[in-house]
């Protein structure tokens, strides 16, 4: 067996990608032949498909739905064919180990590494373990969480600790750099509007209509989602972008403040860069509410406002991105004392340790 091979799997949102993409720059540079598995077409496969280093494989997966849907009928045998599939492909590789960021492309993969006799690791980002983790853990070596929290919910001789996995190329952003992609000056400060990799149309409206009022203090970085562009804004101070890759990490660096969705990696992330920050959590009538318990836990603890996805106007968000503006120095003392509890490093140290 090849000493130096790692599966890493994980997708359906940028979010179940985000963690992997942090940890295998480290391993490709070490000389481990890195795979990864997702499904065909999927988030997971446009940010990793290409990277040096990595090979793609795409299996068929189900999607673990928690509602009524004819769909239900079909996905456990989508499930059981990715199961086949992920092992086929886990027998080829012959990892040591496969590291799972979650999503429900994962659990065929997880459940074939313990089919394969192959260790699994699971890494957990939300307050409260998705649909996928919770199925998945029943076969994984580890689980390891962002959030204190969420061990309640686990196996305690599975479930560890560790904080937040924070990708090093965010602390490299370039101010200079983004004031050419933008067009922006450093006179005013600059909000950074980020809705998750597919936008947020109620985030989107009330930003548009808060732009009058928003202007006149702030220049707005909007990150709006694919195909959701309005070209009919053309105003100074305001830029809009489908989404960006390279770019983010200078787009933070200009920015003082944030409003965003409140997905875990991306709300630690930018508790990292010590950006104060407006969290407007997906609601619980269309997701589980792990983003309005991700979005508490951060409002408790002195790092964001938190307005809820029914409550977002016009008037309701240019008010709460005032108070950041007014209270910049106490959100920014709060960050200050965050200190995670392990560092990338560590995780993969528990990587290493933890191979057959």
């Amino acid at each position: 067996m090849n000493q130096k091979k790692l599966v890493f799997t994980g997708g359906g949102t940028a979010g179940h990608v985000v963690v992997n993409l942090a940890l295998m720059p480290q391993f490709v540079k070490e000389g481990y032949e890195i795979h990864y598995i997702g499904s065909y077409e999927g988030i997971e496969r446009e940010l990793v498909e290409g990277m040096e280093g990595v090979t793609y494989h795409g299996i068929a997966t189900g999607k673990l739905r928690r509602y009524m849907s004819l769909e239900n009928m079909k996905d456990p045998f989508r499930v059981l064919k990715g199961v086949m599939q992920a092992r086929k492909i886990i027998k080829q590789v012959k990892p040591r180990l496969v590291f799972s960021k979650g999503g429900f492309v994962s659990v065929p993969v997880v459940m074939a590494s313990r089919m394969a006799g192959v260790p699994s690791i699971i890494h957990e980002s939300d307050y409260t373990p998705g649909l996928a983790n919770k199925i998945a853990t029943n076969f994984a070596k580890y689980i390891l969480t962002t959030f204190p929290e969420t061990n309640e919910h686990l196996p305690q001789k599975k479930a560890i600790n560790i904080g937040a996995i924070v990708r090093d190329e965010l602390f490299e952003g370039d101010i200079k750099r983004a004031e050419e992609f933008t067009g922006f000056t450093r006179e005013k400060p600059t909000l950074l509007v980020m809705g998750g990799s597919a936008g947020a149309q109620s985030i989107n409206e009330s930003v548009r209509k808060a732009l009058p009022q928003l202007l006149k203090q702030y220049q707005v970085i909007h990150l709006c989602g694919k195909g959701k562009l309005d070209d009919s804004i053309n105003q100074e101070g305001y830029v809009q972008y489908e989404y960006v890759t390279d770019e983010l990490k200078d787009l933070l660096a200009l920015s003082n403040f944030v409003i965003s969705r409140a997905g875990a990696n991306a709300i630690f992330e930018f508790l990292a860069l010590k950006k104060p920050m407006v969290l407007i959590p997906l609601s619980s009538q269309v997701s589980r509410g792990d983003q309005i318990l991700n979005a508490k836990s951060f409002e408790k603890r002195g790092y964001a406002q938190v307005l809820e996805d029914e409550e977002v106007t016009m008037d309701s968000l240019f008010h709460v991105v005032q108070d950041l503006k007014e209270n910049e120095s106490t959100y920014k003392q709060n960050m200050e004392a965050y200190q995670p509890l392990k560092t990338k490093d560590d995780v993969i140290e528990l990587i290493k340790n933890t191979m057959t």
